[in-house]
C-alpha cells in the first residue's frame, strides 16, 4: 500500500479528523483573528485614505499614491525581511501584534484601490446636493452608503489575502503563535497526509468563495452606481 494511502472512494473520514485535531484548529483560529483584525483595520485606512486623497490635490499627490501601492509591488520575501527589521529595531517581540500590523499595511492597497475607483465614478451631483451639511454627517449618509460595496468587496478580498499569506507570516511569527497556511507549509515539509490534502481543498474553496462574493459584490455596487448615475 502506499504511504499515504490509496483513492477507493470519496469520504468525509479524513475531513472529521481534520476537525479533532487540536493544533490544527488553534492554527485556524489563529489565522481567523489574524484576518479579521487585520482586514477591518485596513479597511479603515484604506477608505479613510481614498476618501481624504479624492478630496485633496497638491503637486505631490500622484507620488503618495505610488508610495501607498508599494507593498503590492515588492516581492513578499523582501517585505518580509522588511517587516522583520524594522520590529527588531524597535524591540516589539514577533507574534500576533507584529502579525497583524504587516497584515493591515499590505492589506491597505486592496481596500485603497477599490474604493478610490468607486468614489471616481461618483456622480458630483450627489456631493453637491449635500452643500451646507457637516462634512461627518455627509459622509456617513451619502458617501459611505455609496462606497460602501467596494470596501465590503476590498475587505473581503483582504481577508482572502491574509488567509493565504506564508512568506511574510513566517517571519513575524514566533513558536506560540503559528497559522494556518504556516502549520500546512510545515506539514509539506514533512509530508503530505491525506489530512493535509482535505485542509488544502477547504482553504481552496473558501478562498474561492471570498474571491466570487468579492467580484459579486464589486460588479452589483457599480451596476447600482450606474443606475443611479444615469437616473
Amino acid at each position: 500500500d502506499s504511504k499515504y494511502g490509496n483513492w477507493t472512494f470519496f469520504s468525509t473520514a479524513w475531513y472529521e479528523k481534520l476537525f479533532r485535531n487540536r493544533s490544527m484548529m488553534e492554527a485556524l483560529m489563529n489565522s481567523l483573528k489574524l484576518g479579521v483584525m487585520s482586514s477591518l483595520a485596513a479597511a479603515i485606512l484604506g477608505t479613510a485614505g481614498a476618501v481624504g486623497m479624492s478630496k485633496s490635490h497638491f503637486r505631490t499627490m500622484g507620488l503618495l499614491e505610488n508610495v501607498s501601492m508599494v507593498p503590492l509591488m515588492i516581492p513578499e520575501i523582501i517585505l518580509g525581511m522588511a517587516y522583520m527589521t524594522f520590529f527588531s529595531l524597535l524591540s516589539v517581540p514577533y507574534g500576533m501584534v507584529t502579525l497583524v500590523i504587516a497584515h493591515t499595511t499590505f492589506c491597505v492597497p486592496y481596500i485603497y484601490i477599490q474604493v478610490k475607483a468607486r468614489l471616481e465614478g461618483m456622480d458630483p451631483s450627489i456631493a453637491e446636493a449635500a452643500l451646507g451639511a457637516r462634512p461627518l454627517r455627509m459622509f456617513f449618509d451619502i458617501t459611505l452608503p455609496l462606497i460602501m460595496p467596494a470596501v465590503m468587496s476590498g475587505t473581503l478580498l483582504a481577508f482572502a489575502m491574509s488567509m493565504d499569506d506564508v512568506i511574510i507570516s513566517m517571519f513575524l511569527t514566533d513558536v506560540n503563535v503559528n497559522t494556518l497556511p504556516i502549520k500546512i507549509y510545515t506539514q509539506l515539509k514533512t509530508g503530505v497526509t491525506p489530512k493535509t490534502n482535505a485542509l488544502c481543498a477547504l482553504m481552496f474553496a473558501f478562498t474561492l468563495a471570498l474571491g466570487l462574493l468579492s467580484l459579486w459584490i464589486s460588479r452589483n455596487g457599480k451596476a447600482v452606481m450606474a443606475a443611479g448615475n444615469g437616473g
